[in-house]
């Protein structure tokens, strides 16, 4: 871990952080936020939650547009920021749309060449992040996950998939069903391949139903984002959770669009939800 840069913020720190990365086979870069009471000789370890951005961020947007500092060094949160993607890989057609190849990982582990030796996002955040991190940091172990648009998908699915390895799950407009959308049905064909029987086990609305786990889901989404109707489909997710008793909170915030603004505007509710999952509150 190479430190690149920190800033003082709410008496914590949010420093940003240069490794390579073994499953990606490539350099990253990520995000941390570290509370005051994690901060000097006498701090101490403290539970992260793990946010997943959206279709062309870095780690560098949520960290200065979504305001979750200031709560989270009351709580004692430290929250991790990874990219959303491989970078400089130099594949073909990796950097010909915003939605697909750099930027647009997807939290899927890719099948299909070029694809497959990189675009791994989902070992990324769920298995080599977490191990780098927590043992270079001082961090718990204990972990929540969130994200907004791509990586509301991506948190909802890393903890449908991993019974017990978070306390908690919420996500802002999600890409809920993404087999049945453009933005999941051209990342899903281009990283996976044509066969729709391989997608189901990276969509959020096909692991409800055998969850093992059954987290509630506290999921957030403006009514007038453009992407409401086209792409995101809260509605398919709240039905397989009625449908299969698995606990969702969808709230539906008139005006709001979804924009960093919409996150900024309920970032505290949702930092309190991961709060009282990790003991926090």
């Amino acid at each position: 871990m190479e430190l690149l840069a920190t800033n003082v913020c709410f008496d914590g720190e949010h420093r940003r952080y240069r490794h390579t990365s073994a499953t990606l086979q490539c350099g990253m870069e990520f995000a941390v936020f570290l509370p005051p009471v994690a901060l000097g000789e006498n701090g101490k370890s403290v539970p992260v939650l793990y946010w997943l951005s959206g279709l062309t961020c870095t780690d560098q947007n949520f960290m200065q547009k979504a305001g979750a500092q200031k709560l989270a060094a009351t709580l004692g949160l430290a929250i991790v920021c990874p990219d959303t993607s491989p970078r400089g890989v130099n594949l073909p057609g990796e950097d010909d749309s915003y939605d697909f190849g750099t930027g647009a990982g997807f939290y899927v582990n890719a099948t299909e060449q070029p694809w497959a030796p990189h675009y791994r996002m989902y070992d990324y955040v769920t298995r080599e992040l977490p191990q780098l991190v927590e043992s270079e940091l001082p961090l718990t172990g204990e972990r929540s996950i969130s994200g907004h648009s791509m990586g509301g998908h991506g948190a909802l699915i890393c903890a449908l998939k991993n019974p017990g390895l978070y306390k908690s799950v919420s996500a802002f407009a999600p890409i809920a069903n993404p087999m049945a959308c453009p933005w999941g049905q051209k990342a899903f064909t281009g990283y996976l391949g044509e066969d729709e029987r391989a997608w189901q086990q990276w969509d959020a609305t096909q692991l409800i139903p055998t969850a093992q786990e059954r987290l509630p889901l506290l999921v957030d989404q403006g009514t007038a984002d453009d992407f409401l109707e086209s792409q995101l489909n809260p509605e398919a997710l709240a039905d397989v959770c009625e449908k299969f008793h698995h606990h969702i909170t969808l709230r539906m915030h008139r005006g709001y669009d979804h924009s960093y603004f919409f996150i900024a505007s309920f970032i505290d509710d949702h930092l309190n939800h991961h709060a009282r999952a990790l003991g926090l509150a």
